[in-house]
């Protein structure tokens, strides 16, 4: 028996297991357990010096001057809080880098399992249409044995056969792509075999495109995640002016003189600084470049922007345009192609019809009903886009569909 998986419980486990996400988990981590070092001081140092030994006795240490040192260097507090204030910023834009994944990851499960969806109602439907052909096969050579009707409508009969066998082919090819695509997305073996149960979420009325793009700036995760780009680079921008302020260096040591000395025993304290206005080039330079790669970021969320608004817009013409498909297959196509298929299957069943025309309304009706299941999976797919698109859940997804059309 294979996996049954609603598209809710495909979401949750790719959302566990997904190897792209949990790899962004990790990098998330690693930015989290910078933050604990990024206001510590530098370690501090050991010194130990020998001078003055003689090079005629370079193993005689009784002649020679020893000193032994700690020596810490001191950064402003304001530095090592800016320090911790950029760690910061990395870590919120991992988690946005993190959420923007998990929202990328649950829009393909979801077209996945619409791709299954639709080609199970396609098995189906290919399933009946077989059944439907093999009766008027088996009319048709009982017709032609009989001699009613000529060997054409034999070769019809099977040729329409022929066709359905190729349409299986064509559907096991796409089942076994999309199965592979959703076993890899929820961390699974590709050749897992793997049923999608439920139905297609219906989208009822769409918010206006205003409405999708301010909820896109509130909540598509990498347009959160440039703007705390914007406030790590300021915080980088000022780090990079506090560094011509300079730092300071402490030592304090013990010094051992040569044996005869008068003091042979002493101390040695040491206070030495850095001195980066010596360097001003550098560190202008280097605040310079600073506030270049705010305005490289801003720009990249102006960019991103219009990206996401464009995203949005292409997602919503997709439902709509299903979505007026789906109305019309329902409401008009489909109605009228079964009409004619019943029709024609009378007509040709009271030997007042033509097998052509049965073939024919059969192959329209098939044509229609496939059209009609490719347009539910699109407006779910769409509406999988979308919302990935705006970075949150539609207000109108609520509803699930059979695919006949009728709410459940």
């Amino acid at each position: 028996m294979w996996p049954l998986l609603t598209v809710e419980q495909a979401v949750d486990q790719a959302l566990l297991a997904n190897p792209q996400i949990r790899a962004s988990v990790r990098r998330l981590s690693l930015a989290q357990t910078k933050t604990a070092t990024a206001r510590s001081l530098d370690d501090p140092m050991l010194m130990v010096r020998d001078w003055g030994t003689p090079l005629k006795k370079p193993w005689d240490l009784n002649q020679a001057q020893m000193m032994f040192a700690v020596q810490q260097t001191f950064v402003s507090r304001e530095k090592r809080d800016l320090r911790g204030k950029v760690a910061e910023d990395a870590v919120e834009v991992a988690s946005e880098d993190l959420e923007s994944l998990r929202q990328e990851v649950a829009a393909e499960v979801r077209q996945a399992c619409s791709i299954l969806l639709r080609n199970a109602d396609e098995m189906r439907l290919h399933d009946e249409q077989t059944a439907v052909l093999k009766q008027a096969l088996s009319a048709a050579l009982a017709d032609y044995t009989t001699g009613k009707s000529p060997q054409s409508e034999v070769l019809k009969a099977q040729m329409a056969l022929t066709r359905l066998n190729e349409h299986l082919i064509e559907l096991d090819e796409e089942r076994e792509a999309a199965r592979a695509q959703l076993n890899v997305l929820m961390g699974h073996s590709s050749a897992e075999a793997v049923e999608i149960a439920g139905s297609y979420r219906g989208t009822k009325a769409l918010p206006g495109l205003e409405d999708l793009e301010r909820t896109a700036l509130e909540h598509r995760p990498e347009l959160q995640g440039l703007r705390k780009e914007i406030s790590k680079a300021g915080d980088e921008s000022r780090l990079a002016r506090l560094a011509s302020k300079p730092d300071f260096t402490v030592a304090a040591g013990y010094m051992l003189g040569p044996s005869g000395s008068a003091y042979r025993n002493g101390y040695m304290a040491e206070l030495t600084m850095n001195l980066p206005g010596w360097n001003r080039g550098r560190h202008e330079g280097e605040s310079k470049q600073a506030d270049a790669a705010t305005e490289v970021t801003r720009a990249e969320l102006d960019a991103r922007t219009s990206a996401v608004f464009l995203e949005v817009r292409q997602a919503q013409i997709a439902v709509q345009s299903a979505q007026r498909r789906l109305k019309l297959y329902r409401d008009t196509l489909l109605p009228q192609a079964e009409a004619e298929f019943k029709a024609t299957t009378s007509a040709y069943a009271n030997n007042r019809g033509e097998f052509a025309n049965l073939m024919e309304s059969q192959n329209l009706l098939l044509d229609v009903r496939t059209a009609y299941f490719k347009a539910l999976a699109a407006e779910d797919a769409g509406s999988a886009q979308l919302e990935r698109a705006i970075g949150a859940p539609l207000s109108g997804t609520a509803r699930d569909l059979n695919t006949d059309g009728r709410q459940r």
